[in-house]
């Protein structure tokens, strides 16, 4: 598995175009083969931050994602929206093991 924490500041007054913009990609992205898992969570003590979850079954399927027209859409719909640029942090699973998903 291949995981990315997108960690996301976006302007107060931008939160419910954002999340409108993010749970549209997020319908999306869940239909791509490759995607495992893709969660979209919001901080409990500041409605402003999120944290995308996305879970690959491979990296290249992490490659593939960015290639789609939701991405697309998604990355230039958000990025106005922005108090800080977002920052991705990848993960290696280690358990579950690959085949234990």
């Amino acid at each position: 598995m291949h995981i990315v924490h997108v960690h996301v500041h976006v302007q107060p007054d931008q939160v419910a175009a954002f999340k409108a913009a993010t749970l549209k990609n997020a319908r999306a992205s869940v239909q791509e083969p490759g995607i495992a898992r893709f969660d979209v969570v919001q901080q409990a003590d500041d409605s402003t931050r999120f944290v995308l979850v996305e879970v690959y079954r491979n990296a290249e399927a992490a490659v593939a994602h960015k290639e789609t027209a939701h991405y697309a859409t998604w990355r230039d719909a958000v990025a106005p929206m922005m108090a800080e640029p977002r920052r991705g942090v990848k993960y290696d699973s280690i358990f579950p093991a690959d085949g234990d998903w």
